[in-house]
This record gives C-alpha cells, sequence and structure tokens, in this order.
C-alpha cells in the first residue's frame, strides 16, 4: 500500500470500533446470524476502501489471502460431519455412551468429562477431533442425565483445548513453537506455568458447578441405555476406530489423513452390521448426516447430526469471517493498530498484556486461529528479542491468548466448530469454558509478578 493510503492511527482504530460494534450489535442485540453481521461489516470496509479511493483489487487480494489459511480446517470441517454421521451408524458413539453410562460417575459427572477429554486430547493431539468424537458422547450422556447442555459443553471444550494446547501432538503448539524459533518440548514445559493453574481452577469449578445427585438420574440412564441396545449395534469392536485415532496420532499422520481412515474403518463397520445397506443409503447419510428414528424424542434428537451439509453454515460463516480478516488486514487497519501497541511498550508486564490483548483482537477481527498466533508473533518477536525474554515466554504468550480465545468468538473457526458439533451457541457455553478463560489471566499475572518469565541469562532478574 502506497504511503498516503495507509490509515493513522485514529481511523484505523476507529473503524475497527465501528467493525466490532456492527458485528457485537448483530449478533449480541439484533439476534442476527453471525454470517449477516459479519457480511455487514464487510460491506461497512467496502464503503472505506472506496472512500479512500483505494484500489478495488485490494478487495479481491484480501479476500483470497485472507481465505488461503482456512482451506484445511474447511476441508476437516467437512470430513468431521461425514465422520459424525458414520461413526453414529455404525454404533460407535451409541457405544461410548453406553460404556460411558457404566464407568463415569453420575456424581462427578462434569469434572469427569473435564479430565477424560483432557487425557485424550493430550494423546491425539486434537481439540476437533476429540469434540466431534467423545465429546458428543459426553454430550449425549449429559443430555441423559438432564445437566445443563452448556456446562457440559464448556466441560467437553476445556478438557480437548487443554490437551491440545499441552499434546507434542497439536499444530497450534508446533506452531507456537515455530514462529518464535523455540523448542518445542521447552516451549510444552513453559506451558505449564499458565496452563497447570488453569487447569486445577478449571477442575475445582466444574465439581462444584457438576455435582449431581446420584440416585436421579439412575432410571432414565437405564432407560436410554435400552433404547440404544435395541436401536443400534453396540459392540465391542467399535473401539477399533477409536484405537485407530490413537494410533494414527502417535504416528503423526496428518489430521486428513486419518479422518479419512476413520470413515473408511466406519464405512466397513456399517456394511458388517448389515451387508444389505446400499450404497445410495450410505451416501446420503454421508451427505445429509444421520436420522435417528428410534421412537424416542431426545435420543432422536441427539443423534439426528452429522453429514457435510451439516458444516455448510459453518464453512460459510468461516469464509465470511476470514476475508473480512484479509480486508482488514490489505486496507492496512489492522497493521497500523498493531505497530502503535507495540511502540508503547515499557515493561515485561505490559509487553505480555499488550501481547494478549494483540492475539484477542486478531480472533475477533479475523476469527482464525492461526494467524491469531502468528500475526502477534511477527509484531512482537524482536521486542521479545531485546526486552531479553526467551522465545518460550513469547510463545506461552500466543498460546494463551491466541490458541484458546478462538473457542469463544461466535464467528472463529474454533467457535462456530462447537456451536456446529453441539447445536450450542457460542454465547451460551462461553461463561463454562473455564480453561479458556483463565489461561490468559495467569499469563497476566505471570507477565507482572515475573513468575515464569524466563530471560536469555537466567541470572538476570526475572522481575517485570
Amino acid at each position: 500500500m502506497k504511503k498516503e493510503n495507509k490509515p493513522s492511527l485514529i481511523e484505523a482504530s476507529t473503524m475497527l470500533i465501528i467493525i466490532v460494534a456492527t458485528i457485537a450489535i448483530g449478533v449480541i442485540d439484533l439476534k442476527v446470524a453471525p454470517t449477516i453481521a459479519i457480511l455487514f461489516a464487510i460491506g461497512i470496509v467496502m464503503i472505506y476502501i472506496t472512500v479512500k479511493k483505494l484500489s478495488f483489487d485490494i478487495i479481491h487480494e484480501g479476500i483470497v489471502s485472507g481465505i488461503t489459511p482456512g482451506i484445511i480446517p474447511i476441508f476437516i470441517f467437512i470430513l468431521v460431519g461425514s465422520l459424525i454421521a458414520v461413526w453414529i451408524q455404525a454404533g460407535i458413539i451409541p457405544t461410548l455412551m453406553v460404556v460411558g453410562f457404566k464407568i463415569i460417575s453420575v456424581k462427578w459427572f462434569i469434572p469427569s468429562v473435564f479430565v477424560v477429554c483432557a487425557i485424550v486430547g493430550s494423546a491425539v493431539g486434537s481439540a476437533f477431533t476429540v469434540m466431534s468424537t467423545i465429546g458428543i458422547a459426553f454430550f449425549g450422556i449429559g443430555t441423559t442425565l438432564g445437566v445443563n447442555p452448556a456446562l457440559v459443553v464448556g466441560a467437553i471444550v476445556s478438557g480437548a483445548v487443554f490437551g491440545d494446547k499441552m499434546s507434542p501432538l497439536s499444530e497450534s503448539t508446533n506452531l507456537a513453537a515455530a514462529v518464535v524459533d523455540a523448542d518445542l518440548f521447552k516451549h510444552i514445559k513453559n506451558l505449564m506455568l499458565s496452563t497447570v493453574p488453569a487447569f486445577i481452577i478449571s477442575l475445582i469449578l466444574f465439581a462444584i458447578l457438576g455435582n449431581s445427585n446420584e440416585s436421579a438420574s439412575l432410571s432414565k440412564i437405564t432407560r436410554v441405555s435400552s433404547i440404544l441396545q435395541r436401536n443400534f449395534s453396540i459392540t465391542f469392536w467399535a473401539i477399533i476406530p477409536i484405537a485407530l485415532m490413537f494410533i494414527c496420532a502417535w504416528r503423526k499422520i496428518p489430521a486428513i489423513v486419518t479422518i479419512l481412515l476413520n470413515i473408511g474403518i466406519a464405512v466397513i463397520m456399517i456394511f458388517i452390521q448389515n451387508p444389505n445397506t446400499k450404497i445410495v443409503e450410505l451416501g446420503n447419510i454421508i451427505d445429509a448426516g444421520f436420522v435417528s428414528h428410534t421412537g424416542n424424542h431426545e435420543i432422536d434428537q441427539l443423534l439426528s447430526r452429522g453429514g457435510i451439509e451439516s458444516m455448510m453454515p459453518t464453512v460459510a460463516l468461516i469464509i465470511l469471517a476470514l476475508s473480512l480478516g484479509g480486508l482488514l488486514l490489505k486496507t492496512g487497519l489492522i497493521p497500523t493498530v498493531m505497530t502503535a501497541l507495540t511502540s508503547k511498550i515499557n515493561s515485561n508486564g505490559v509487553l505480555i498484556l499488550s501481547t494478549l490483548l494483540s492475539c484477542i483482537g486478531v480472533n475477533i477481527f479475523i476469527g482464525e486461529q492461526f494467524l491469531s498466533v502468528i500475526l502477534p508473533a511477527n509484531a512482537f518477536k524482536n521486542i521479545f528479542k531485546k526486552a531479553g525474554l526467551d522465545p518460550v515466554v513469547l510463545g506461552r504468550t500466543l498460546e494463551d491468548g491466541g490458541t484458546v480465545i478462538n473457542y469463544l468468538i461466535p464467528w472463529g473457526v474454533a467457535g462456530s466448530f462447537v456451536t456446529s458439533t453441539f447445536g450450542i451457541p457460542t454465547m451460551t457455553y462461553l461463561p463454562f469454558v473455564f480453561f479458556s478463560l483463565l489461561s490468559p489471566v495467569f499469563s497476566i499475572i505471570s507477565g507482572f509478578t515475573g513468575i515464569g518469565v524466563k530471560h536469555f541469562d537466567s541470572t538476570l532478574n526475572t522481575k517485570s
């Protein structure tokens, strides 16, 4: 962009405030779909481009550059929609529910969900995989127990995000370590300074809120288990695709290949269970999703899900959100504000806080998890280096403000995925995703107290 066309700080700040207000009023106050609110925001940016007499090529360039980072996640979402449908048809998710009824403590259901999702997430390194597989099973159990659905989703997402964040197999964790030039395992070790306290407090909160009367739900559990066993193939062999998921994670096989393999295994199981299944029927399930006909309204509503079509609203939202982000970058609105922000740093605490706010801001304006790590990393890397801070400090800050927050943004890639998977609006489950809410808090505490703020020279005072 030519120098004379670059926006001033006041101009850029005003435009970003208008855009945030437009989206917030649309989604929260007027209750319109996030896609519509973002479409209006894109219209405002295009008006700005016209008034500034910028080249209209910026529109195309911005949209293309914005959407490009989301192509792989979009493809994964499409595959996940198919995976959910065939896992239900093959009896895998119903089997997980029946087994879960037997081994999960009813009294401590919510904290149990949080811990199990955290463990599985750490093993497979993918929050999306955890949520779309065992997460749906736990959601079904929670619905049966009469637990607040938003609380169940909060526990599932919190556990899955913890696992994703702490796993050496996680794409986002590897990305954060790579962009700051830090050793992966040193990065993960440093993450514990904010992650472990956030995990412990989250577990305590889930234990308090999730404590239930064990005897109240036993009859309903028995009834639901009986219905599932009559209508689905509840079998030991359901462990095969679950084991395959762990094996693929161990072998570091990419998510796309892992999901495709799981879909293939589930399809084979469907034909073994019912050799008369028609290709057209299976194709319809993969495309439109599985439709449950057990005669029980709650179970039918819960297990009628999945399919490629179910992900299309999410895909549309992601495309629009990433397009808006690309336009904001191409017009110089976001870079102008970030440049001004980095010039006002006078202490380690302020530096970490500014980085966190930048990560959160990118999540809000662009809605893409990886960009919420990459852009602030590029903006703050040299400042952290000048301050003598170890790269792992920046890496942890990027994760605490970028990776985990994307699940709380209604139009974000991760937030929209959660909503499409469980059917619970982002703003409804947001208050219960304690892990994501607490992680930035402990990063801020670390920054201003100096605890865990490592310098290149370990003999230096680590106080901010």
